[in-house]
């Protein structure tokens, strides 16, 4: 645009000359909601003013745009490649293909040099690390515009079934709504697994180099097993009867069924190691799978078993309670 069309972008934002970017940030997001055009059906005031806002952040959220803009004023397009992209100021908006607000601005802030905006198809999370990859904590909603300017690799939650987890899957992901990645899942993925892929974070303004997407894996929920902590975990009823006699009990493994002597006398939570028959391990081979016993009773019980277990109970001779005693 000609220098006679010099806009003040602080003024535009309302944001003083020294805000920082989280500010500007912050700033953008509560101007952006308000003069939305969904939120201002109809109002062209409101949609220009919207406009205005867009192009204010994309050149004041750039720190090579920003500096041109401090430094040279009304004339800082005139030094270099400072001309807002298409799509800023003089955009048209396709308000209808966003499920939501939030979706909406969160892909124009990628737009305007951020990661990419969205999030990956699959109802995954991005997330941008203050830390180093390898931390536990220390991670804040993209979404809260709080990423420090120096960090690029960026993390996001996986969803996988068991099925997917135990024998590998691919996984097509959509970032920032335009780009598509596929990404191998290796066989043996464990809840809190962390998947790299390169070149695939967020862009840093500066450098506009890329760092890196950690993918966290998480399971869905299954009928038969759960993970405590590395383990491989497998409750197991059983009744009363096999629990005081033993009995041959048939168990679910990752790889089919395999049948398991219940010594007798076994107690209620007390486990079993399967040695070999649990969950693939990185460097080969498989490790063990708990199995946690659980003694259950019918119920309701029928006139046949009402009448056994009050037999038992007349010529029980053992006391599971002689150990308690009072204060």
């Amino acid at each position: 645009m000609p220098s006679t069309d010099y806009k003040d972008y602080y003024s535009i934002l309302g944001v003083s000359k020294t805000a920082s970017e989280t500010e500007i940030k912050q700033v953008f997001r509560k101007l952006a909601r308000q003069y939305h055009p969904d939120m201002n059906p109809g109002d062209k005031a409101a949609e220009a003013k919207f406009k205005q806002i867009s192009e204010a952040y994309e050149v004041l959220s750039d720190p090579e745009k920003r500096q041109k803009y401090d430094q040279f004023g009304q004339y800082w397009q005139q030094t270099g490649s400072g001309q807002p992209r298409p799509g800023s100021g003089d955009m048209d908006f396709d308000f209808g293909r966003y499920g939501s607000f939030d979706e909406f601005i969160n892909e124009l802030l990628g737009r305007f040099g951020g990661f990419g905006g969205g999030t990956p198809s699959g109802n995954y999370t991005y997330r941008t690390s203050t830390q180093s990859p390898g931390s536990s904590s220390g991670f804040q909603d993209f979404s809260g515009f709080e990423t420090p300017s120096t960090s690029t690799d960026a993390e996001a939650e996986l969803q996988l079934s068991f099925s997917e987890a135990l024998r590998g899957t691919e996984k097509r992901l959509i970032l920032g709504g335009t780009e598509t990645i596929t990404v191998r899942i290796p066989p043996g993925a464990k809840p809190g697994t962390r998947i790299r892929v390169r070149g695939k974070g967020q862009i840093n303004p500066i450098t506009r180099s890329r760092g890196d997407l950690y993918l966290i894996v998480k399971l869905d929920s299954h009928p038969s097993f759960q993970f405590e902590g590395e383990q491989l975990v497998c409750e197991l009823p059983i009744t009363a009867d096999e629990a005081a006699l033993g009995a041959k009990v048939d168990v679910p493994t990752p790889e089919g069924t395999v049948t398991v002597n219940i010594p007798a006398g076994i107690k209620s939570g007390q486990a079993l190691r399967l040695r070999g028959k649990g969950w693939p391990q990185p460097k080969g081979g498989r490790g063990d799978q708990i199995v946690k016993v659980q003694i259950v009773v019918p119920k309701p019980l029928s006139s046949a078993e009402q009448d056994l277990y009050e037999k038992l109970a007349a010529n029980r001779s053992f006391n599971p309670r002689a150990h308690l005693h009072a204060l």
